[in-house]
């Protein structure tokens, strides 16, 4: 029996509810969940040079200790699309701040978009403990 792979990927620097809640939905579409993880340099390409908060390293275990991930790979690159090709996932999930079809790999396989939740955003979290 072949196994459905889903990929996810992104930066998960302070992780929070609506990440632990894509991880989730991820996997419920799946037997196997690969979540790719932007490696510091990408973090502080794509964030800032104050990001990220929490190494890679750091950031791939608590990644791994979720009961829905099974796997994390790192990647450099811009965009996770070569990890995408070697991984060949059936399903990729994104964020609902994406329409399908500007997912990086929407070209490889099926995409599915995760709504949101309002309120878990690592960048608003940061943003706002300056204020407490």
């Amino acid at each position: 029996m072949t196994k459905k792979v889903v990929f996810a990927n992104g930066c998960f620097d302070i992780l929070h509810r609506g990440h632990i809640e894509l991880l989730r939905f991820a996997r419920a579409h799946g037997d196997k969940l690969v979540v790719g993880l932007n490696s510091d340099e990408s973090v502080k390409a794509l964030k800032g040079s104050s990001r990220p908060i929490n190494s890679q390293e750091d950031r791939k275990f608590v990644l791994e200790s979720i009961q829905y991930v099974d796997e994390v790979l790192i990647f450099g690159e811009e965009t996770p699309y070569k990890l995408i090709k070697k991984v060949s996932p059936d399903i990729i999930v994104k964020g609902g701040d994406y329409a399908p079809a500007d997912v990086v790999g929407s070209d490889l396989c099926k995409v599915l978009i995760f709504d949101l939740i309002d309120g878990y955003s690592s960048t608003q979290i940061l943003q706002n403990s300056g204020n407490r």
